[in-house]
């Protein structure tokens, strides 16, 4: 029984992970309206995934409140700037570099192993899979960049110009960046989820647990990306 249970698993992960990718795909491609209604529906679970864990954090209400405040902030902040996002076509690269991330550094933490970063938050990241993150990202972001930026920010990015040289350059340390961006973020979550004593954030999605568990490193990147794209906008 002990041998077929991982199987068991492993199946219901991929299947929701199939699901998962496949709705959010197709709200992707759709765009406009659908997507920013997908976006304030998965911003509305978060926030009850969040208030569920807030409610069971061994402080006074006060002290609650304060937090319950501070994750709508947060939970509002990375909603706006998804759809900001999906506006200037930067959603695309944004995902693909935090997909690769969390792969990169899964596959190198496990098969390299070494010094934990923060054990008392989360025991199993170590500090060769950050690396692996990073590279996984920057590598990501090096050659599939031009073409997936190519239309982002009304089409004022030229492939050409940022597939070589300095450009490519750029790109490596973004995904790098976004890498650490999301490691913080999922370090933060599992500090909320070590507080309030929990597991997963929710119940959800099956053999994943909840939403906040599949997007903690998505929202503080989606947020800097968001900036940044402001940024290049009011500079050209």
């Amino acid at each position: 029984m002990s041998s077929t249970a991982p199987r068991s698993d492993l199946a219901v992960r991929t299947g929701s992970a199939i699901v998962m990718l496949a709705v959010a795909g197709l709200a992707l491609w759709s765009g406009g309206g659908f997507f920013r209604l997908f976006v304030l529906v998965g911003a509305a679970l978060l926030i009850w995934e969040w208030k569920t864990m807030v409610d069971r954090f061994p402080d006074d209400r006060t002290t609650r409140a304060t937090w319950l405040a501070f994750g709508g902030v947060y939970v509002a902040l990375a909603a706006l700037a998804l759809i900001a996002l999906e506006r200037g076509g930067m959603v695309l690269p944004v995902l693909g570099a935090v997909i690769a991330t969390d792969i990169g550094a899964y596959f190198v933490g496990r098969t390299i192993g070494g010094p934990k970063i923060a054990p008392a938050i989360s025991p199993s990241k170590t500090w060769s899979g950050l690396a692996g993150g990073m590279i996984a990202s920057g590598l990501l972001l090096m050659l599939a960049g031009p073409a997936l930026l190519s239309g982002a920010v009304g089409g004022q990015f030229d492939a050409d110009a940022i597939s070589g040289g300095i450009g490519a350059l750029l790109l490596v340390l973004c995904g790098g960046a976004i890498a650490v961006l999301a490691q913080a973020g999922d370090f933060f979550e599992s500090w909320i989820k070590r507080r309030a004593g929990v597991k997963d954030s929710g119940s959800w999605i099956p053999g994943h647990g909840g939403l906040f568990d599949r997007v903690d490193g998505l929202l503080p990147v989606s947020i800097a990306a968001a900036l940044a794209l402001w940024l290049i906008r009011i500079s050209w």
